[in-house]
């Protein structure tokens, strides 16, 4: 495969764009997954009321096509030396649009986007959820089928698609009037640049985007019928759910010159997991960015958990359905990005260094919890905290309990899935921006126990779409090949740890993490309902 001019063939590449939360960046890889040139635009969010958090689709369009051409530019190659294109993008972000026209009803409403929350609230407070999930246990105990246990379990969140969408179905009468009239199409981010790229002809999505929608039925491989009926959604307007690596058709010839075949589009999260070679049953990837997103590969069947965990789609490929159980914590770049603010330091490298300066944080305790406390807690009400602040606290104290709280957060997602999955673990690697921090993963080695690897490049996402795009092109023949390429800038062996790497959590922090557990538990059910 490849372009040929004059007869001799020119070396070929793929092209990976990954579409985040405050970042669109492309990356141009060759055979040996090294990134030849790259190109990034800042994602600019709009806020338009308290609350409500948007993107303008125009300017998302517009920054997609701007870091491809600047990427393929940064690489010195031209657009016919392009195999294949992935795409990865940030999840159960979504915009409505008219069908015939392709002109988006509204913003792109984010999966940061609390307008949705009293009606979140009102629901999972209702009567009719209440009946629901007392029928699905009954049903569970008479079948001990799992996806009456996880109906039993269901509570709505605001992350969730579901009824922020029902919000700009009853707020934006041109979308319900569509709907009724089979002219609307819904979208999160990549079925809207699929629906761009190729000039209308493609409404599509693949498993591991739809799975993370909240309205996917992850047991059925399907849009659940039983949720759009009970929540009055359209099914007319969703799109039709494809293989990871289906070949989504290719980009339209006006648009960069040439047609680039689409041959893969997965969401960000398990875009990173097949980044990182994570295809086996009990491999954990870690990405610490905005939020820390811990993933473990569940095999073929989804997680049911009543913790928290949340079962998603990792990929789909030909027949074959990987899961994977995921936790996360929402607060980790968003500390750091405090602190930094509060001119506690002024460059993040820093850091590390400032909180290996002291032996200790003094007895600084602090809870991370600006958006509230994810699994295993579940508490929308938590505060963020700082307790035990002293005369002799310095800036490296701080510093220390913040970087702390991250790794203290990481060891109880990770307890929360050794205890719920019962899976033995096999790897943990991490990404994402904070990876980058020495004393967060080392720590983080020390509370597993277990070793950690860390990637010569923390953009993961953008790799597990390019992995993807190229296997399905025959650029890369095998997932062991893609092992092959994958490196490794620095493993974490918990201290005490012999060559194996493994060995038990370092009991040097038991007292350390009994005080902020104190701390956590105090930050608890602070704000009123």
């Amino acid at each position: 495969m490849g372009s040929q001019r004059n007869g001799f063939k020119k070396e070929c590449f793929i092209l990976s764009v990954d579409v985040g939360t405050t970042t669109i960046r492309c990356h141009v890889y060759d055979k040996e997954a090294n990134v030849r040139g790259s190109c990034s635009t800042k994602v600019v969010p709009l806020y338009p009321e308290v609350g409500h958090v948007e993107m303008d689709p125009d300017a998302i369009w517009e920054g997609f096509i701007t870091v491809v051409k600047g990427a393929v530019r940064d690489a010195g190659i031209q657009m016919r030396q392009v195999d294949a294109l992935g795409i990865s993008t940030q999840r159960g972000t979504f915009t409505t649009w008219d069908r015939k026209t392709g002109v988006p009803f509204h913003n792109f409403i984010s999966w940061q986007d609390r307008r949705a929350a009293d009606l979140v609230k009102s629901w999972n407070r209702s009567c009719t959820m209440k009946a629901i999930q007392g029928m699905m246990k009954v049903l569970y105990f008479l079948t001990r089928q799992k996806r009456a246990l996880a109906a039993s379990l269901i509570v709505f969140s605001t992350q969730h698609v579901t009824f922020r969408l029902i919000w700009a179905l009853t707020h934006y009468k041109q979308v319900l009037q569509a709907a009724a009239e089979g002219n609307c199409c819904f979208g999160t981010i990549d079925t809207w640049l699929l629906f761009k790229l190729t000039k209308g002809r493609v409404h599509a999505t693949d498993y591991s985007n739809a799975s993370s929608t909240g309205i996917f039925d992850s047991y059925q491989m399907c849009w659940s019928g039983f949720l759009s009926s009970l929540l009055s959604l359209p099914l007319s307007i969703f799109p039709k759910v494809e293989n990871t690596d289906h070949d989504f058709g290719s980009t339209d010839p006006s648009i960069f010159g040439v047609s680039i075949p689409i041959m893969s589009v997965m969401a960000d999260q398990q875009a990173a997991m097949f980044g990182e070679c994570c295809f086996d049953v009990g491999d954990v990837k870690i990405t610490m960015g905005t939020g820390t997103f811990m993933n473990i590969n569940t095999g073929n069947k989804p997680h049911t958990s009543g913790a928290g965990l949340y079962p998603v789609v990792g990929w789909k490929i030909g027949s074959e359905v990987v899961y994977l159980a995921e936790g996360n914590a929402a607060d980790t770049g968003t500390a750091i990005k405090w602190a930094q603010e509060l001119e506690l330091f002024s460059d993040v490298q820093e850091t590390s260094d400032m909180a290996y300066s002291v032996s200790d944080s003094d007895g600084v305790c602090f809870v991370p919890s600006f958006s509230g406390l994810q699994a295993p807690h579940n508490d929308p009400k938590a505060c963020a905290s700082l307790m035990g602040l002293k005369p002799s606290t310095t800036k490296s104290h701080l510093v220390r309990a913040i970087l702390e709280s991250i790794a203290f957060r990481n060891k109880q997602l990770y307890e929360l899935m050794l205890r719920e999955t019962c899976i033995p673990i096999t790897k943990i690697r991490v990404d994402g921006g904070v990876s980058s921090n020495d004393f967060v993963v080392q720590l983080t080695a020390d509370l597993f126990g277990r070793k950690v690897a860390r990637p010569q490049h923390y953009e993961m996402s953008c790799l597990g779409a390019a992995f993807l795009a190229g296997l399905g092109m025959g650029f890369w023949r095998t997932r062991e090949e893609l092992k092959k390429l994958q490196s490794t800038e620095k493993m974490f062996l918990p201290q005490g740890a012999p060559k194996g790497g493994a060995c038990s959590p370092s009991r040097e922090y038991i007292p350390a993490l009994h005080s902020w557990e104190r701390a956590l538990r105090r930050s608890m059910n602070w704000y009123k309902p």
